[in-house]
This record gives C-alpha cells, structure tokens and sequence, in this order.
C-alpha cells in the first residue's frame, strides 16, 4: 500500500511541475518576449522571483519522491523506469543550476530603466535551454508513470 501512494504522489508532483513548466515555456515566457519593452521588463522580473523561489523545491521533491520509488520498487518491474526518471531529474537540475539559474538570477535585477542591452537575446538563450529541460522532464515523467502503472 505504501507504494502504491507513494507512486501516485511522485506521479502527480512531478506531472504537475511538468504541466507548470510546460505553460512557461509554450505560453508564458513567448508572451512576455513579444510585449513591449517596458511591459516585458516589468513582468518578467515577476515571473523570475516568483518561480525562481518555488521551482528548485519542486525540482528537488520531485528528484527525492522519485529515487523514493525506485528504492520501494527496487527488484521489481517498476525500478527500472524509476531509475531512468530519477536520473533524468538529475539532468534537469544540472541543466537549470547550471545554465538557467544564472541567467534567470540576472533577469530577477533587470527593470525598465536597468537592464542589459542584450536582454531579450538572454531571455531567447533562457527560453531555448528551458526547452530542452521541458523535454527531459517530460521524458522523466513518462518513465514515472510507467513505473506507476508496475508497481
């Protein structure tokens, strides 16, 4: 019974990061770049702080309720996929402390009136490698539900 409640809460936390993550790249982030410069300065830094304090304890209970699964499930069917979510996880925190992280850390200080020359050009590089990092969780949350679906 533990853990069949365990995989369904790893499953709807990482499915719901996934989904959240999936609204900023596809719907959120493209708007603020098309608004105007000032608009997009204002609400970007918004958008930065907001998700910038809230993701990496998302990202990180995410990675934890999943190597949770694989320990549980360890032997049988459902480890296997488990491991493989766990350790795309990894790459994902890797991917965002490593290359998100600092442009996002730089976004949170831009204002109207204070900001780089090559913002936007900063904010397409974020955008571009949080695409990537979307693909890899959504890989990673594939592989959750199949071990789901075997445990």
């Amino acid at each position: 019974m533990f853990a069949e409640s365990l995989a369904v809460i790893t499953a709807t936390v990482v499915g719901v990061m996934v989904g959240v993550e999936f609204c900023v790249s596809v719907f959120v982030s493209p708007i603020l770049l098309r608004l105007p410069a000032q608009q997009s300065l204002t609400a970007s830094p918004i958008f930065a702080r907001v998700l910038g304090r809230v993701m990496p304890f998302w990202y990180f209970g995410s990675l934890i309720l999943t190597a949770g699964v694989a320990v549980v499930a360890w032997g049988e069917p459902a480890a296997g996929p488990a491991v493989v979510a766990a350790a795309l996880l990894v790459v994902s925190v890797v991917v965002s402390l490593t290359l998100l992280v600092p442009i996002n850390n730089r976004a949170m200080a831009w204002t109207p009136d204070d900001h780089p020359a090559d913002w936007r050009d900063q904010q397409r590089r974020w955008l571009a490698i949080h695409y990537a990092r979307v693909a890899i969780i959504v890989a990673a949350f594939v592989c959750v539900v199949v071990a789901v679906l075997l445990v």
